[in-house]
């Protein structure tokens, strides 16, 4: 079955007067994504493939560079999910994305999980104030709070691992405090658990490489790359299993 891509139009944050060509990748969840950032329109191949990662990342860049008539060496930086996310899948990712980097001497960005869901949101939804949230397993969840600056959601905390019933909001900037939130991420299958209150949550969605490479385009002008070996998962917590007394 061929894959699905998608195109999207130039959104704000973009500069047009400063094109690029970049590669991001994503497997921090069950979803497996590779997207091309061409001077601002996104292509993105998008595909559900739990514990198939490593078996299929290479062939999905191969299949969507050769689609789009581009070579690896001709990409300007390459991106990838950061995390967080599951352990073996942030391996994957960033062992791909130093590979690919080094083979033809171009930098990385790395781009938190987080703000790709928080990005969906915006895109997606319109909504400028977004808590994104991913399953963390162990009853916690990974947890971080985003807001719209120029149609890229930044973040209003620190992410961080903690248990649904602790998550908290931040401080509304909203006037009279009526900001209103949007919950976005597999985290929210636990809603009924979670302190914080959304209009709204889509638990279905995950992080995408399309919005990946939406936000690695503004880290590239603002000068934010790494070299390949210095492209490095972010877990928040490494502890990935509980003990017989914590079950």
């Amino acid at each position: 079955m061929r894959p699905f891509y998608f195109l999207r139009q130039p959104c704000k944050g973009i500069n047009p007067e400063n094109p690029m060509k970049l590669l991001a990748l994503d497997t921090a969840t069950e979803a497996c994504s590779v997207a091309l950032n061409l001077d601002g329109e996104i292509i993105e191949n998008f595909q559900m493939l739990p514990r198939r990662h490593s078996r299929e990342l290479l062939s999905m860049v191969e299949q969507i560079l050769d689609d789009a008539g581009l070579s690896l060496n001709e990409m300007d930086a390459l991106a990838f999910g950061r995390g967080p996310g599951a352990f073996t899948g942030l391996r994957v990712a960033t062992a791909m994305v130093q590979g690919l980097a080094f083979a033809v001497d171009k930098p990385v960005l790395g781009v938190s999980t987080l703000a790709a869901l928080a990005q969906e949101g915006f895109r997606r939804f319109g909504t400028t104030s977004v808590l994104s949230s991913i399953d963390a397993r162990m009853n916690e969840v990974y947890w971080g709070a985003f807001r719209e600056q120029d149609g890229l959601m930044k973040p209003a905390q620190d992410e961080m691992v903690i248990a649904p019933e602790s998550v908290l909001v931040p401080q509304s900037i909203a006037p009279e405090g009526n900001e209103q939130w949007l919950g976005m991420g597999t985290g929210w299958a636990f809603r009924e658990k979670t302190a914080a209150t959304v209009v709204d949550c889509h638990a279905d969605c995950y992080p995408r490489a399309g919005d990946i490479a939406t936000l690695a385009a503004f880290d590239f002008n603002e000068g934010l790359t790494v070299s390949a070996e210095q492209a490095m998962p972010v877990y928040l917590r490494d502890k990935v299993a509980l003990k017989k007394s914590e079950r």
